[in-house]
Formats: C-alpha cells, sequence, structure tokens
C-alpha cells in the first residue's frame, strides 16, 4: 500500500520501537470533518511501534496487510487483512510486524467529533 502522489514522512523507533514506519496522510490539510486524519502506515519487516496512550482523539486501525499484532491495553490482537481495532481515548497501543520479509500494512482513522 503505498499511495501515488503523496510523499511518506519515515519514522524511525516510534515511541520507543524497533525500525521504520512510513506514514501517508490520506486527508490532508484540513482535515474532512468528522475525521481528524487518515494515515496509511507501513512498518518494516520485524520492527515495532511501541506503546502509546490515546490521548486526543479515538480511532480505528484496519489491517490491509501483512502478518502482526496489535496490543491494546496489553492484550493481543493478530493484525491480518481485514482486522479491525478500535481505540478509545485513554488506551494504550502497540504494534509488532511478525514478517522477516513483508511489511505491515494498515490505516489509521481518527474521530475528530470525539475530542476531549
Amino acid at each position: 500500500m503505498k499511495p501515488q502522489g503523496i510523499a511518506p514522512d519515515a519514522r524511525t523507533e516510534l515511541f520507543g520501537g524497533t525500525g521504520t514506519v512510513l506514514v501517508w496522510d490520506l486527508l490532508g490539510a484540513p482535515p474532512i470533518s468528522p475525521f481528524a486524519a487518515v494515515l496509511a502506515c507501513e512498518l518494516e519487516p520485524g520492527g515495532s511501534v511501541g506503546d502509546h496512550v490515546q490521548e486526543h482523539f479515538p480511532e480505528i486501525v484496519v489491517c490491509v496487510s501483512g502478518d502482526g499484532e496489535a496490543r491494546v491495553n496489553g492484550v493481543a490482537h493478530a493484525m491480518q487483512a481485514g482486522t479491525v481495532v478500535q481505540l478509545q481515548l485513554g488506551h494504550t497501543l502497540a504494534f509488532t510486524n511478525h514478517s522477516s520479509a513483508e511489511p505491515l500494512s494498515y490505516l489509521i482513522i481518527k474521530a475528530a467529533g470525539a475530542q476531549r
């Protein structure tokens, strides 16, 4: 999943994780109400994103492809094509890509209407 015409933002060791996540902002600025952001993400093989708290917006994460794991409040959820994980405000999230050869691709959709 590499959106055409949009340059990714490469984020290394995100939230204390390992490797690089490529992030594409699919909405751009300004966002489209009621959404704060729609991000296409690609976590490199063997990479991880460390635990972080959903402080501003609830979100859903939709796995597009790959083999990995999302941990919500420490509870593991298999991440494979079609998996949807929801995060409410105050919940923690972390990712691991179990593949040594393929990226873990997912979409993050943040709901602006529910911010604190």
